[in-house]
């Protein structure tokens, strides 16, 4: 989440089933540093929860609270918190009392003081989860009583929904990582539409209704009606025409 060294973030291996101490609360005296001077990368899901809290379309949001950056995917670009002017850079989020969109937050944010890794094979589908344990000096949290192993830590910071989410995300990424628009260059028709699908779901479901996109496959009535309702739904469904477009090879079978 910050500047700081890698080394200096990750504490040894995997953590496992270990137990280790953690809490964050506004009696801890570092409360809130590590909501300023971040270098957070925000993933689709992250956007989805904090612009619906907002009440923004996503396309505001992403002109409004974001940039874009290269990052290690040289295929296709990062997108990153835009912070405040200020003297700290503070996450513009962040109030006198905390995170205002503490509720939403991001997964980054969310994990925290774990971080999150995958290890498996794409190829037979098979993932798995690493965790490990950050070690900042400013944070002060590591000293609380209150003992955590990873699966109580993932169920009190509700981080289901956003593994689940984020490992769809990575699947895509990694077909990203191939180059499947060369011959059509960075930044044209293919690479627009996958960055609408990704990152601006509102302009993906008006593009979709202008298209008609959704009566072009054979989908189940349930699955419709979420998609429907559901910005995350209709994100998995725009996960999977991506590959369609861009591979030939998805769950989404043509009418």
């Amino acid at each position: 989440m910050t500047n700081d060294n890698i080394q200096d973030r990750i504490a040894g291996e995997a953590i496992g089933t270990a137990t280790f101490n953690f809490d964050c609360h506004p009696r801890v005296a570092c409360f809130t540093v590590c909501c300023k001077n971040v270098n957070l990368t925000l993933y689709p899901y992250d956007i989805i929860r904090i612009k619906n809290h907002l009440s923004l379309d996503s396309e505001d949001f992403i002109r409004s609270h974001t940039f874009l950056v290269k990052g290690d995917n040289p295929f296709f670009p990062t997108v990153k918190l835009k912070l405040k002017d200020d003297v700290e850079s503070s996450c513009p989020f962040l109030s006198k009392q905390g995170c205002t969109v503490y509720s939403n937050r991001p997964s980054a944010c969310r994990t925290y003081p774990l971080e999150r890794g995958v290890i498996g094979s794409s190829e037979r589908s098979t993932i798995k989860d690493l965790y490990f344990l950050t070690d900042h000096s400013y944070c002060l949290g590591h000293n609380e009583p209150k003992e955590m192993d990873v699966n109580k830590w993932i169920r009190s910071q509700q981080l289901h929904d956003y593994n689940m989410m984020n490992g769809l995300w990575a699947e895509i990424d990694m077909l990203f990582r191939d180059n499947p628009w060369k011959g059509e260059g960075s930044g044209r028709e293919k690479q627009q539409l996958a960055f609408m699908v990704c990152y601006n779901i509102d302009g993906f479901r008006r593009f979709c209704n202008i298209h008609k996109l959704f009566e072009q496959f054979k989908l189940a009535k349930d699955f419709k009606n979420r998609i429907k309702k559901e910005d995350s739904e209709l994100m998995k469904f725009g996960f999977e025409w991506l590959k369609h477009i861009l591979t030939g090879k998805s769950s989404l079978q043509i009418r």
